[in-house]
């Protein structure tokens, strides 16, 4: 399995201190945004990992991250998005990187308390479709929100104003090879955008796509609301206590990997 990490956009919600620097390399407590959602990768075991950015700060994510050995990586591979089409249109320049491998793809500005790792080794034992990751919040309508019918998803909606659940799909997602065939069938939203949500439906139509309930708190930190509370979430757990919990369940992975 392979990571896609999504670090583009511009981060208009965040204006004006994107103006002068890429959302996810803002600060969240002691670390880089974009450090999270590839921790959380390597934790689950995940060492090939590519990065999708784009902007006019994009060389500054390869001066922080380099090859990626501050994570234990050899390599770390890049790609740039031009404009702003959507999640699905991201995740789409990554089809070579994939190579026919299935991958775990994770938004820039996704923070987890614990670990991917059960989602991760349970979907290799998937013959093929995809799965995804829920948590339930008091303000769905922010994300897309999963319909769940005797704990199936019959049903995604991308933000909407009278949600039918409170289950927000969080911004981790795990596909197989034919993301991408899906990816090319899609067509604009309102919004202009190729839309993730229109991808998972897909899944759901086949009768392909899983789900998980994440454990510990999640957030985003796309907003100066929720930026605040990711970083009092990880002041308040402790930023060498997670980074010590996540190192745990990486060796547990790697270790039922062999």
């Amino acid at each position: 399995m392979k990571g896609v990490v999504l670090a583009g956009g511009s981060g208009s919600r965040l204006f004006p201190i994107t103006r002068v620097t890429n959302k996810h390399l803002l600060p969240v407590y002691d670390k880089p945004m974009v450090y999270y959602p590839i921790q959380t990768l390597v934790n689950a075991g995940i060492r090939e990992i590519l990065l999708v950015t784009g902007g006019k700060n994009a060389g500054d994510f390869l001066r922080l991250l380099g090859n990626g050995k501050h994570f234990g990586l050899k390599h770390l591979n890049y790609t740039y998005q031009e404009g702003e089409g959507g999640i699905a249109e991201a995740l789409g320049l990554a089809e070579d990187f994939a190579e026919g491998d299935t991958i775990c793809v994770i938004l820039g500005d996704n923070i987890i308390e614990t670990n991917i790792c059960s989602a991760v080794e349970n979907f290799k034992k998937q013959e093929r479709g995809g799965k995804i990751l829920l948590k339930e919040v008091s303000d769905a309508e922010r994300f897309g929100v999963a319909e769940i019918r005797e704990n199936q998803v019959i049903g995604i909606e991308e933000k909407p104003h009278v949600p039918k659940s409170n289950h927000a799909v969080i911004g981790i997602y795990l596909y197989d090879p034919t993301v991408f065939e899906k990816i090319h069938r899609l067509k604009p939203s309102g919004r202009g955008e190729l839309e993730i949500t229109d991808v998972n439906n897909f899944y759901i139509e086949e009768g392909t796509l899983t789900c998980e309930k994440l454990h510990g708190w999640w957030t985003d930190a796309g907003t100066f609301e929720s930026l605040l509370r990711a970083n009092n979430l990880v002041a308040k757990t402790g930023a060498n206590k997670m980074t010590e919990t996540n190192d745990s369940a990486a060796v547990m992975s790697m270790e039922a990997t062999r």
